[in-house]
């Protein structure tokens, strides 16, 4: 039966790959919102766990009425996201630069033109592989980490088509030298992308977020912290016709401490700046999984213990301290 479902799902996707980028886009937009109002509807669980998480997201002041009314556009989000997947092989490169645009561009140029590298960490938001494909345009390539799926066959689909956009793809598990890998990119001034909001190997870094305990992989704060590269938080989100990123200043690693606290420090104020951003377009964060420990399991969540917090990092300079108003560790969902 489990090898029924996985070949169900690979020729679902592959019926995406061949099909949906045939269709007129009018008419295949269209098709996927009609998808994705369905779903809607429906409020099967994924639909319920999207909302228990926009809760969370909105406030203890959203009504039903209003978490409903940003679950329906973010389900509707969650599918153009499918549909951009399903054609992006055919968009051109103009196509991809002139339907992005990113504030703090120039920011991101600099960093790289320096030589120290940079990890860019994001959450599930808006289209990852759009902002990779751009991306791709800004450096010479860059390397993300993606997570095995099931069956094999589409994890290797998925890894043929982010490599056919510019990625370099390194498998999460199952493979060897993938943080060596990252390290080789980042040391040769390079760019490490990594999505980084929902931890799948169980031994993520424990932070406060949206007032609540989850768990951040230690990714991209261990690649700052090893290679010295500059680690900026990135969201995104939907417009009308394109996507919109936000580079966030570089989080600096503390000049003191152990490099567990240096890494949790790293991890707390990454989660800070994506909720930020989250809170800000709660449509086009597409988190339909459980993602809080409590969520997860209660015993997971971790007791408080004594001890100092780590140092504060020195204050950055002026010119990256503007007002903060977005690429996977988890890739390929």
């Amino acid at each position: 039966m489990s090898n029924l479902k996985d070949e169900l799902t690979y020729r679902a996707y592959a019926a995406g790959w061949a099909v949906v980028r045939l269709l007129p886009e009018k008419t295949a937009y269209g098709l996927f919102r009609v998808v994705a109002d369905r779903s809607w509807r429906k409020r099967g669980k994924s639909v319920q766990r999207l909302e228990a998480n926009l809760a969370r997201v909105l406030g203890p002041g959203a009504t039903e009425e209003r978490i409903r009314e940003v679950s329906k556009q973010g389900m509707r989000n969650y599918m153009r996201y499918y549909c951009d997947t399903f054609r992006l092989e055919t968009w051109s490169r103009e196509r991809v630069t002139a339907t992005f645009e990113c504030e703090n561009e120039q920011m991101l140029r600099d960093l790289l033109a320096s030589g120290r590298g940079a990890v860019l960490a994001l959450p599930h938001m808006g289209n990852w592989d759009h902002a990779g494909a751009w991306a791709v345009t800004v450096a010479d390539g860059f390397t993300t980490v993606a997570e095995r799926l099931k069956p094999e066959k589409l994890f290797e689909r998925f890894v043929r088509y982010r490599e056919s956009i510019g990625m370099e793809v390194l498998p999460l598990t199952g493979g060897s030298g993938t943080f060596a890998g990252l390290l080789r990119r980042l040391k040769s001034g390079g760019l490490v992308c990594l999505v980084a909001e929902r931890d799948l190997t169980d031994k993520g870094v424990p932070v406060q977020f949206f007032g609540e305990t989850t768990k951040l992989p230690a990714g991209p704060a261990a690649l700052a912290v090893a290679t010295g590269a500059a680690l900026c938080p990135v969201t995104l989100w939907y417009g009308e016709d394109r996507q919109y990123a936000k580079v966030w200043p570089e989080i600096e690693v503390p000049a003191e401490g152990t490099r567990p606290e240096k890494i949790a420090y790293l991890c707390q104020r990454v989660a800070d700046t994506f909720a930020e951003g989250i809170a800000a377009h709660p449509a086009d964060w597409h988190m339909l999984q459980r993602l809080w420990l409590v969520d997860l399991d209660p015993d997971r969540v971790p007791k408080p213990v004594g001890g100092s917090a780590p140092p504060e990092p020195p204050e950055p300079p002026e010119a990256v301290t503007a007002p903060a108003d977005v690429v996977e560790a988890d890739g390929a969902r």
